[in-house]
């Protein structure tokens, strides 16, 4: 097929995805929020609450990461941390992940992360939120909250799997002739999320 039939083809489908994406953002507004308790994580100071994660915002995005063990968890948050000036300005934003708080501060510190982030290994935060497995593994995601007066609700959550929408790789992977042809090659299925 020759380039520009399929350059406008691919154009139709960008701009059905546009759609897709406009559905969900409806959808979205209308859901009926679910009220959730004030979780407590640790933190390296100690702990802390979900509804001090807000910070000064109404809005909330705490991101479900399978902790260091996961090579796939790591590629989506070095991705935040590109993001991450510009998400705060919007909501508050945090990672929670089941390590210690002195496993997550050492290991966000080598990659160069400046996000914070939360220890969920003492609650039952991500089983309450449906990011554990029925084999009791981690699973990756993404849930928003609001504060509605004293409460917090959830308002939306999705899993996280390679190709998603959250990590920019596949998509830029997406736009070459073999895809991602193999990339990354072999991951341990101990510490893959695609695979829990």
């Amino acid at each position: 097929m020759k380039y520009e039939d399929v350059s406008g083809k691919l154009a139709d489908y960008r701009r059905q995805i546009a759609d897709i994406r406009e559905k969900m953002r409806d959808a979205i507004a209308t859901v009926e929020p679910k009220e959730v308790k004030d979780y407590e994580f640790a933190i390296a100071s100690g702990t802390v609450r979900l509804s001090e994660l807000f910070g000064d915002h109404e809005d909330l995005i705490v991101i479900h990461n399978m902790g260091v063990a996961c090579s796939y968890c790591t590629l989506w948050a070095d991705g935040y941390n590109g993001i991450h000036q510009h998400v705060v300005s919007r909501a508050g934003f945090v990672v929670s992940s089941p390590d210690s708080p002195n496993v997550q501060k050492k290991f966000a510190e080598s990659r160069g992360w400046r996000f914070p982030m939360v220890s969920h290994a003492d609650s039952s935060f991500a089983a309450d939120m449906g990011y554990v497995s029925a084999k009791g593994g981690w699973m990756p995601g993404v849930s928003v909250f609001k504060r509605d007066g004293d409460a917090i609700v959830r308002v939306s959550d999705t899993g996280f799997s390679p190709g998603d929408d959250f990590c920019a790789i596949w998509h830029f992977f997406d736009m070459l002739p073999g895809g991602v042809g193999g990339w990354p090659g072999p991951v341990k299925k101990s510490s893959c999320c695609a695979t829990s």
